[in-house]
């Protein structure tokens, strides 16, 4: 009997800025800080990076 293959299941991560669900392997991936953040595409990168951005 063959074991059925579980990595068929897409594992998906939510978009940092618009919260949409996307699968983990297209996410655009951003190191901040201590953590890793996950975005649906650049537009959303975008908009967080200028809501965080820092520049004091």
């Amino acid at each position: 009997m063959k074991e059925q293959d579980k990595s068929t299941e897409t594992e998906k991560v939510p978009c940092e800025e618009c919260l949409k669900e996307i699968p983990k392997s297209e996410a655009k991936i951003v190191e901040a800080n201590d953590y890793v953040i996950n975005f649906c595409g650049l537009d959303c990168y975008d908009k967080w990076r200028k809501k965080n951005d820092t520049n004091e």
